[in-house]
């Protein structure tokens, strides 16, 4: 009975896989009722991470993809008490099958891992009828554990693309995860046909201004990092957003200042549209500018046989010589150089007479210094006797031998002062007398 059981499910995942648009509650729903009757190893098999979703975008239309964590919840082991909810750190990992990285035309965004992912790009004609299989795996941080499923995208081609008139809007107030939802973008796409008047709008792409060169905003006043939304239709651009290339205009956005745009009521109840950076392109105009490419070939280097490396047979060198160069020649001109300043200074007249002369005045320095050590000379007049500016009395001098000068006044204002002599006065006849 084991045996058919595995049987059976094994027919019933093959037939869960080959299920292309089977939404991602239904397929939990048969992966958990197949969970009882058979054993684990199958049940890896029916698991919904496991099964491919095919998804058909056109060429040159915004294509959107969220990545919605409540899809991989099931695929973790709940927590361990029975209360409490799960919130499980969940980020998401994509590429395309069999390479690290997304395609060119695919871009990827999670804010945090307690948001959603969401997938997003505009693919072109190029890739029509190449279906991309792009692989999400789903890790999380409580559990470590990890959970895959297939993305499938076949793009579909359209009669419309591209659109002729494209208009490329920046929006200030808005971030990219922020404008991908449905209900924001559908009232931005709403205020652009009240203005426009198209018969057919879509949007082409979304791009944020940190992919352009923008600057993370500062996490104040909450400011929004900004999106270039493109836009195309099928009618030549409104009057209103022609207004924007009129020479006052110009004028005004050189100058940093906003312009006068008649129509920015009807977005500014919700969007912010910075309107210097709008562009209008006219693909009908535009004229093809065509490179030649070289042909980038097969990527396989050509066969230029085995690589024969060198025989064991070689001779050792030897560094002798280059000793010799690089050590002793330069030792030999330095040594010849000092054996001809040594004889010049010490054997030749002129080299003596310089010898004796510096010693000389070297002998004559240290006899100076030593006589004015011992001469006396009179003391200057800051150090004689003064007054006491108050009681008149005598103070002595202040003696730098005697006294610190560093924490002694100029000027004596105590009154028991001791040690007090007289001045000194001189005689017409140059004697001194007390």
């Amino acid at each position: 009975m084991a045996s058919v059981g595995i049987f059976v499910g094994l027919v019933v995942a093959a037939i869960v896989r080959s299920a292309s648009g089977i939404d991602g509650q239904t397929l939990a729903l048969i992966g958990s009722k197949q969970r009882s009757g058979f054993q684990t190893g199958v049940v890896t098999i029916l698991s919904k991470s496991h099964a491919d979703r095919n998804v058909y975008p056109s060429a040159g239309v915004l294509f959107v993809h969220v990545l919605e964590r409540e899809h991989f919840k099931g695929e973790f082991p709940p927590y361990p008490k029975a209360g409490d909810s799960s919130n499980d750190p969940i980020t998401f990992n994509t590429n395309l099958k069999g390479y690290p990285d997304r395609p060119g035309w695919l871009r990827y965004i999670q804010r945090t891992s307690h948001s959603d992912g969401v997938l997003y790009g505009s693919p072109t004609a190029e890739h029509v009828g190449k279906p991309t299989i792009i692989e999400i795996t789903a890790y999380n941080k409580r559990t470590f554990e990890t959970a895959r499923h297939n993305l499938v995208i076949n793009i579909m081609s359209t009669e419309e693309f591209p659109l002729p008139y494209q208009a490329e809007f920046f929006i200030k107030n808005m971030n990219v995860e922020e404008m991908l939802a449905s209900e924001v973008l559908g009232d931005f796409l709403g205020a652009v046909k009240n203005v426009w008047q198209p018969e057919r709008l879509n949007a082409i792409n979304i791009t944020s201004a940190l992919d352009r060169g923008g600057r993370v905003p500062l996490p104040i006043n909450d400011l929004k990092e900004g999106v270039y939304v493109m836009v195309g239709a099928d009618v030549p651009f409104s009057s209103c957003l022609r207004e924007v290339e009129t020479p006052q205009n110009q004028l005004r956005c050189s100058q940093e200042m906003d312009p006068v745009i008649s129509c920015d009521k009807k977005f500014r109840a919700q969007f912010n549209i910075d309107w210097c950076k709008i562009s209008l392109v006219d693909i009908t105009k535009v004229v093809p500018v065509h490179s030649n490419r070289p042909d980038p070939g097969t990527g396989v280097l050509p066969d230029i046989g085995e690589y024969n490396p060198p025989s064991e047979l070689l001779k050792s060198k030897d560094y002798f010589a280059d000793f010799l160069i690089t050590l002793a020649v330069p030792s030999a001109v330095a040594l010849v150089l000092f054996i001809i300043l040594g004889y010049s200074m010490c054997c030749r007249r002129e080299g003596l007479i310089q010898l004796v002369h510096h010693s000389s005045i070297q002998k004559s320095s240290k006899e100076l210094r030593s006589m004015s050590k011992n001469r006396e000379i009179s003391w200057p007049l800051s150090t004689l006797p003064v007054f006491h500016p108050v009681s008149g009395e005598v103070v002595p001098p202040i003696h730098p031998d005697n006294y610190e000068t560093t924490s002694m006044p100029l000027m004596q204002t105590q009154t028991n002062l001791q040690n007090q002599i007289q001045i000194p006065q001189q005689q017409i006849s140059g004697k001194w007398y007390s």
